[in-house]
């Protein structure tokens, strides 16, 4: 199975930025973990703090890949693009968000994700991407 991560903005600085929200590991070392975990899965990341590339990873990846795990950070609740692009596409995407989004600020509660998504899994810190991976499972 083929499955990638998609990462969008600032969420480059897992581990360092507000850790009582995200936690204190990077992503990078969280990855090496999933890879560990998931052997037999062919699990890539990319992740970008420009919305026009994430559109552009999802289009290259959206016909060629079994699963897409998408956090869009805070493009989550802007970006009418990214919620086109996973629309146009063929491979299932689930969304996923470190902390309650629904505990935050109330313009977090908009997703123009969730509308074309498999599913969501919302504030379970990074353990998240790991249940989105099971879901594919």
């Amino acid at each position: 199975m083929k499955l990638i991560i998609i990462n969008g903005p600032n969420l480059n600085l897992l581990g360092k930025r507000e850790p009582e929200v995200y936690g204190n590991q990077s992503f990078e070392d969280y990855l090496l973990m999933l890879k560990t975990k998931f052997p037999s899965l062919q699990l890539e990341y990319f992740q970008s703090n420009i919305e026009g590339e994430i559109i552009s990873k999802i289009q290259e990846t959206g016909f060629t890949f079994d699963g897409i795990i998408l956090n869009a950070g805070a493009y989550t609740h802007t970006s009418i693009g990214i919620g086109d692009a996973i629309k146009a596409i063929t491979t299932p995407v689930i969304e996923v968000h470190i902390s309650n989004t629904f505990s935050r600020e109330t313009f977090r509660h908009q997703s123009y994700i969730s509308p074309n998504a498999k599913g969501v899994i919302i504030g379970f810190g990074l353990k998240s991407y790991d249940l989105a991976i099971q879901a594919f499972l």
